[in-house]
């Protein structure tokens, strides 16, 4: 169950990049179950900056809030539409590279503002986080609500860590999805 899956992620994600996505302490909810709040995190943490969304959903994972399903991705259109199949309200932080200085915060409300495809540069995706928010539109599927968090990156290199500015914002981050969880789930 539950404790296999944490461990087969730890023995293999922690070593490779999956194209899925990884869950430890929660399982995706079943297509007929409405599952209220997600977050997911987007990112390569073997890429510096590209790792800020895994971050910041560890972060909110180790909050164990029982009314969340954190959730991890490496940012596959496909596997995201599925992940947010059902949910009422999802979050998804993802590193963008948009020309603004490292670790400006991009709040986007995806059920009144566009997302650019050319936004999630870094993305090894052709069919990525701006193209699955578009599809889900068109198709009519959208979560009720969904902001996205892009953070600005500087470094995308090979290696892990986050640069001073990028960490600072994804704390930030968390700080304002605790609180948004906080208040909506008591």
């Amino acid at each position: 169950g539950d404790t296999q899956l944490r461990s087969l992620h730890f023995m293999f994600g922690s070593f490779f990049e999956t194209e899925g996505c990884t869950t430890m302490n929660h399982v995706l909810p079943s297509k007929t179950q409405t599952t209220q709040h997600m977050v997911i995190g987007v990112g390569n943490v073997h890429r510096c900056d590209d790792g800020v969304g895994i971050t910041v959903a560890r972060e909110i994972r180790a909050q164990d809030n029982p009314d969340i399903v954190v959730m991890e991705a490496t940012g596959e259109g496909a596997t995201l539409m599925d992940m947010w199949e059902n949910v009422d309200d999802v979050i998804l932080i993802d590193a963008v590279r948009s020309g603004s200085s490292p670790g400006h915060i991009h709040r986007l409300d995806v059920q009144q503002d566009r997302l650019l495809s050319d936004f999630f540069h870094y993305s090894t995706h052709a069919f990525s986080v701006a193209e699955a928010v578009e599809m889900s539109r068109a198709l009519g599927t959208l979560p009720k609500h969904m902001i996205v968090y892009g953070i600005e990156g500087r470094d995308f290199s090979a290696g892990v860590g986050l640069s001073p500015a990028v960490s600072d914002s994804a704390k930030k981050v968390v700080e304002t999805i605790k609180t948004k969880f906080s208040v909506s789930t008591n």
